[in-house]
């Protein structure tokens, strides 16, 4: 199943607002933040800010692109 990412603008108490809440099967597994220009070169990627069930834990990586995001989240629910 593809995830459903709906923009949403989240207060991370910094400069990184941009952000998706991702749904699966209309239930809510992670939000993702946009990392903004005060990152460097990790500018544009997506972070992981929390996840749910099958894709909370303690590790919260970072992504290239929204795509990798949507595979890594896809095949830590066994979605792929």
């Amino acid at each position: 199943m593809t995830p459903d990412l709906r923009p949403v603008r989240v207060d991370t108490g910094s400069s990184d607002e941009e952000g998706r809440l991702v749904f699966v099967a209309d239930r809510l597994v992670a939000v993702l933040v946009q990392l903004s220009d005060q990152h460097g070169e990790m500018a544009g990627h997506w972070f992981l800010e929390h996840g749910f069930g099958g894709v909370g834990g303690p590790k919260r990586p970072t992504f290239a692109s929204l795509q990798a995001a949507e595979h890594w989240i896809c095949h830590r629910l066994g979605e792929e």
